[in-house]
């Protein structure tokens, strides 16, 4: 049974959220450079199939069991999707077409799409004039973040589109991943399937789209992006990420990793050490 919306998170809890901010952070930033050398898709698959060879190999090592129920592997094939596959791709072409600082931004309101999608489908966390007063200073607090970097122009809207619907993927993404701790599953575990998952859904798209064997030898910088984005800010990242989950409600775990001050800084970083266009593809 997972806990009370009322219960408060505990020391060790809040240390892993700033530390689970941080890396999904830098996220902007590496993306902003493996986008230099490297489609969209190319660099996300790259960072699912780093995470998940990575996972598989320390699953191994600790000699975790493997679920023998379809139900979970269909739960890693549909997580795949929600949090991988899906956002991943959408945050990445979206910075091709916006500023990496923007971007970062944009994604903050995932907080305020979780609290509408749990508010649905969550017993536990039901509407109340709290939680919807809290929605509305979300709206507010992003709205003064963007300021007038937000543009209707239509070379700039379908970026800011996608990276919005990354982070409605992420909130459906965060309701839906609660079953795992109900499960009892080691977070280890969930993160290895989810990306497993992910990474066979994204190869045949990024084979036809992408064609990647036919692209020229990216930079060192590039693919040294890609690496951390795989090894830390995924494949470490969802260790914590999963095991909070476990513990903490959805709304309040996503409003302080995905939309914490330390990810707006590291998108603050990406935009102004990159001159706000490396994470464009007109910057290659």
């Amino acid at each position: 049974m997972s806990k009370p919306l009322s219960q408060a998170m505990s020391a060790s809890q809040w240390t892993l959220l700033l530390t689970l901010s941080l890396l999904w952070g830098a996220s902007f930033f590496l993306f902003a450079v493996a986008l230099r050398d490297l489609p969209p898709l190319t660099v996300v698959w790259m960072r699912v199939a780093i995470a998940a060879s990575l996972l598989w190999a320390v699953v191994w090592l600790q000699g975790v069991v493997l679920p023998r129920r379809p139900l979970v592997w269909m739960a890693f094939l549909l997580m795949g999707l929600l949090n991988n596959a899906i956002p991943f791709s959408l945050i990445a072409w979206g910075q091709t077409h916006i500023p990496s600082a923007l971007a970062s931004i944009l994604n903050a309101t995932t907080p305020l799409w979780t609290v509408l999608v749990a508010g649905l489908f969550l017993a536990d966390e039901r509407f109340s004039v709290a939680r919807i007063s809290g929605v509305i200073c979300g709206v507010a607090g992003v709205a003064v973040m963007i300021g007038g970097a937000l543009s209707l122009h239509t070379t700039h809207l379908p970026g800011q589109l996608a990276v919005i619907g990354a982070a409605f993927a992420y909130a459906i993404a965060a309701v839906f991943g609660r079953r795992f701790g109900r499960w009892g599953l080691s977070p280890l575990l969930v993160a290895a399937g989810m990306t497993s998952a992910s990474t066979l859904e994204l190869l045949p798209v990024v084979l036809i789209i992408d064609a990647p064997f036919s692209l020229p030898m990216p930079g060192w910088p590039s693919l040294m992006s890609v690496l951390v984005l795989g090894v830390v800010s995924t494949a470490v990242a969802y260790i914590l990420y999963f095991r909070l989950l476990a513990t903490a409600v959805a709304h309040r775990l996503l409003h302080r990793a995905r939309s914490g001050r330390d990810q707006h800084r590291a998108g603050d970083i990406a935009g102004a050490g990159l001159g706000d266009r490396a994470g464009r593809r007109g910057a290659r």
